[in-house]
């Protein structure tokens, strides 16, 4: 027997000492933090859109339950969660150990590294702390990737926005040097109409107790057989290829990652 299968065997045996607790889920509300392309985001006729929202969807038919979104903002997503406001968060939600402190996490649905944004004409050459010494960088407030922006580039300034937008509107009118995100996120704006100011400088390596173990369904400590069934469920879509079809829309690559 490989190891893939073992492995999921393996989860799906720990997975079934929850299955009768979690047939009793049939709606659940998913928070999400609708700006933030292409993983969510609100589309010009007010639709939420987006790889997460498909693959939500998807998780969800295969769960057989009903999903109902929740557009939040960022800071608010886990005490939202924590106060009942919605059963699950899918935002790009990286699990991390300070999270977990507070909610519970699904297996991993992706993960991809950081990337560095800089404008096409920045004298900056090359993604490391030695290249961007001096940079003022911003990175959105809240997210993982601030955290690495200020742990990383210590002989950088700093800047946190609270969204992606705002952070991308000063880097594109000169008010940073660079901007730091998953490297998707900057790929998609910089394909774009209005990233065309900029350019991707390069990525650079995840670092575990920053990045966590990918990014998760976070649900409340008291709903670890939810998390279980979106375990379950992205383990199912993984093998019968709707991860893949879900995943090819977006990305020329998989975003489930290592």
């Amino acid at each position: 027997m490989s190891f893939k299968r073992f492995a999921t065997v393996a989860t799906f045996a720990v997975l079934a000492s929850s299955q009768v607790q979690a047939e009793e889920w049939t709606k659940v509300r998913i928070g999400t933090e609708a700006s933030y392309p292409p993983f969510a985001y609100t589309t010009s006729d007010g639709q939420l859109a987006g790889f997460e929202i498909d693959l939500g969807n998807a998780l969800c038919a295969e769960m057989k339950v009903e999903c109902e979104w929740m557009p939040v903002d960022w800071d608010g997503l886990i005490p939202g969660l924590v106060a009942g406001k919605y059963d699950a968060i899918m935002a790009s939600m990286s699990i991390t150990p300070e999270r977990k402190e507070r909610i519970e996490f699904s297996e991993k649905y992706y993960q991809t590294p950081p990337g560095v944004a800089v404008p096409k004409d920045s004298p900056i050459t090359e993604a490391t702390v030695e290249g961007m010494a001096g940079a003022l960088v911003g990175a959105q407030s809240g997210a993982t990737h601030a955290i690495f922006a200020e742990e990383v580039f210590t002989e950088s300034d700093v800047s946190l926005y609270p969204t992606a937008d705002e952070y991308k509107l000063d880097l594109e009118s000169g008010r940073l040097d660079a901007a730091v995100d998953d490297v998707v996120v900057l790929s998609e704006w910089l394909n774009s109409e209005d990233g065309n100011c900029c350019k991707l400088l390069g990525t650079m390596a995840a670092i575990p107790e920053i990045h966590g173990e990918g990014v998760g369904v976070g649900v409340s400590k008291n709903d670890q057989d939810l998390a279980d069934l979106f375990s379950k469920a992205v383990i199912a879509l993984r093998e019968n290829g709707t991860y893949k079809e879900i995943n090819d829309k977006y990305f020329e690559f998989d975003a489930y990652g290592e």
